[in-house]
C-alpha cells in the first residue's frame, strides 16, 4: 500500500517540482520498514537531503498523504544503514530532533531524557573522529555529506544580474581566498533571492580549490538545536572542539537567533576562535545586520567587521534570464515574449518566477498547446492581476513619503531641495520597478513631468544604490514594504 502512494507521491512531485530539484531530492528517497499503516518510511541517500526533504517536503507528503488515506500520515526519514559510517548518529539525531525544538517551550525534562537515549544508541567516536551531538563527524573530511553541501549550487549555474553581481563577486573572491579577503562576509536581502545557492556556490568553489577544507552549511535552526543537544548531553568541550575546528562556516538565515541567548553566547565564541585563527565564516540574513530584532549588539557589531553586501530582487533583464534558464532545465521552449511577460509581472523574488513559469508549462500540457503569450496570460490571469493590484503609483508615492516623513504634495511638487528630491528620485524608481507603468504615465502621476525626468530619476537611483549603503537600505525596506 505505501509503495502504490509512494509512487502517486514521486507523480505529483514531478509535477510540482522543477526537473532538478525533484531529481535532487525526491528520486533518490525510497520505501523502508513502514511500522503500520499510518507511517510511511523513507530512507534518504545522505543526512543532506534527509535534512533538507524533512524541512521543506514532509508537510507536503503528509497533505498528499491525508488525500490519499483519508487519514492522518506520519513520515519517518532515516539514512541507508545503521551499520554504515555514521549510522548510528543518523539514528541519534532523529531522536533529537524533536528535543532540540521543544527544550525552549519548557519541556526540557522530556527533551533530555529523549537525547539521552539516543546518546545510548550511537557507538562510542573513534579518535580520529569528533563527536558533536546527534552527529559523528570526522575531524577532517571533505565529503559533501559532512559539508552539508549542495553540489547543485554553483557558480556556474547562479544567473548573474545587477541584483547580485556584487555579492556573488564577493563570494567568489572569498572562496578563493577564505578566511584572508573579507571575513565574515554578510550577504542579506529578502526571501527567494538565491542567498542560499550563493553560499552553497562559495563552499562548493572552496572544496573544489581545497578537498581537505573542513566545511559547514548550517542552518541557524539546526546551530540551535545543535546547543541544546550539547546542553542536554553536557557535551558542549565536543561542540565546541567541532565547531572550532572548521575552516569554513557557512551559516543561513541567523535572524532565527533572535531571542536564543545561549545560542547566541556559543556562536559569539566561536566566532571570536575562527576569525582569530583567520577562518572563513559566511552569514546570511533577510536583513540588515543592525536591523536584526533580539540578537545582541556584540553580535551584530562583529557582523559588520568584514563585508556586508545585500541580494535585491532582480531587475527585469536579470528576470527573463532565469526563466530562459529555468525552462532549458525544464526542456521546454519558452519566447522571449512570454519570459518578459512573466517577468514583466513577477517582481519579488526567484520562487515566485519559478512558480509562474511552472503554471504556464502546466497549463500549457494539460491543454495540448505550446506555450504562447496568449496561453501564458490566460495561465496566469488571476495572478498577474492580483500583482498588478497590489502596488499602484499612490501607494508608493504614500509609502515612500511616510518612510521619509515629508509630504504627500511633497511627490507632485516643483520643489528641488534633496530632501525632497531624492525621495521623489526614490519613488519614480520604484514606481518603474514594480508597477507595469510607463515612463509617461509616472511621469504625469508625479506633478505632469517629462518622461525624461522620470528616466534620469531611475538611472540616477539604479546607479547610487551601487555606492551609497544607506541608500541601498532604504530602498531594501521600501522594497519589502510595499510588496507585504
Amino acid at each position: 500500500m505505501m509503495q502504490e502512494f509512494w509512487e502517486v507521491c514521486l507523480s505529483r512531485f514531478e509535477q510540482e517540482l522543477p526537473a532538478q530539484q525533484f531529481q535532487t531530492w525526491i528520486k533518490g528517497l525510497r520505501i523502508g520498514q513502514c511500522e503500520g499503516d499510518d507511517t510511511l518510511a523513507l530512507v534518504a541517500p545522505n543526512r543532506f537531503v534527509l535534512q533538507w526533504v524533512r524541512e521543506r517536503y514532509v508537510s507536503r507528503i503528509e497533505a498528499l498523504g491525508l488525500e490519499y488515506f483519508s487519514q492522518p500520515l506520519s513520515v519517518r526519514l532515516s539514512l541507508p544503514d545503521p551499520a554504515a559510517k555514521s549510522g548510528p548518529a543518523a539514528h541519534a539525531a532523529e531522536a533529537t530532533a524533536g528535543a532540540a525544538r521543544t527544550a525552549d517551550s519548557g519541556d526540557a525534562g522530556r527533551a533530555a531524557n529523549a537525547s539521552k537515549a539516543a546518546a545510548l544508541s550511537a557507538n562510542p567516536t573513534s579518535n580520529t573522529q569528533i563527536r558533536l551531538p546527534g552527529i559523528i563527524v570526522p575531524a577532517r573530511d571533505g565529503e559533501r555529506d559532512r559539508s552539508r553541501l549542495n553540489p547543485g549550487f554553483t557558480f556556474d549555474n547562479l544567473v548573474t544580474g545587477r541584483a547580485n553581481e556584487l555579492a556573488r563577486a564577493a563570494a567568489i573572491q572569498v572562496a578563493q581566498n577564505p578566511g584572508m579577503s573579507y571575513n565574515p562576509i554578510f550577504i542579506y536581502g529578502g526571501v527567494g533571492l538565491g542567498k542560499t545557492h550563493l553560499v552553497h556556490a562559495l563552499g562548493n568553489e572552496v572544496m573544489r580549490h581545497n578537498p581537505d577544507a573542513v566545511i559547514r552549511y548550517v542552518h541557524a535552526d539546526d546551530y540551535y538545536a545543535d546547543v541544546v543537544r550539547a546542553y542536554q548531553q553536557k557535551s558542549f568541550d565536543a561542540f565546541k572542539r567541532y565547531y572550532r575546528s572548521l575552516d569554513v562556516l557557512l551559516i543561513d538565515d541567523i535572524q532565527f537567533f533572535n531571542n536564543k541567548t545561549r545560542t547566541q553566547e556559543e556562536f559569539f565564541y566561536a566566532f571570536n576562535a575562527l576569525t582569530e585563527a583567520k577562518k572563513q565564516i559566511v552569514i546570511t540574513c533577510d536583513t540588515y545586520p543592525k536591523n536584526i530584532q533580539g540578537v545582541e549588539e556584540r553580535l551584530t557589531t562583529r557582523f559588520g567587521w568584514g563585508l556586508t553586501v545585500q541580494i535585491e530582487p532582480p531587475e527585469l533583464e536579470m528576470r527573463v534570464a532565469i526563466l530562459k534558464k529555468k525552462a532549458e532545465m525544464e526542456r521546454v521552449k519558452v519566447g522571449e515574449d512570454v519570459a518578459f511577460l512573466i517577468a514583466k509581472n513577477i517582481r519579488s523574488n526567484v520562487r515566485e518566477l519559478e512558480g509562474a513559469l511552472k503554471k504556464v508549462i502546466a497549463y500549457a500540457h494539460f491543454h495540448t498547446t505550446p506555450i504562447s503569450l496568449e496561453v501564458a496570460r490566460e495561465a496566469l490571469k488571476d495572478l498577474l492581476g492580483a500583482h498588478n493590484r497590489q502596488i499602484t503609483l499612490e501607494f508608493i508615492q504614500k509609502t515612500v513619503s511616510d518612510y521619509y516623513k515629508i509630504k504627500v504634495a511633497d511627490m507632485y511638487s516643483k520643489k528641488r531641495t534633496r530632501a525632497i528630491a531624492r525621495p521623489r528620485q526614490v519613488a519614480m524608481f520604484l514606481a518603474k520597478e514594480l508597477t507595469p507603468e510607463s515612463y509617461p504615465a509616472i511621469g504625469e502621476s508625479f506633478g505632469g513631468r517629462d518622461h525624461t525626468t522620470v528616466l534620469h530619476a531611475c538611472r540616477t537611483i539604479a546607479d547610487l544604490r551601487l555606492k551609497d549603503e544607506v541608500l541601498n537600505h532604504d530602498l531594501h525596506v521600501l522594497i519589502q514594504t510595499l510588496r507585504k
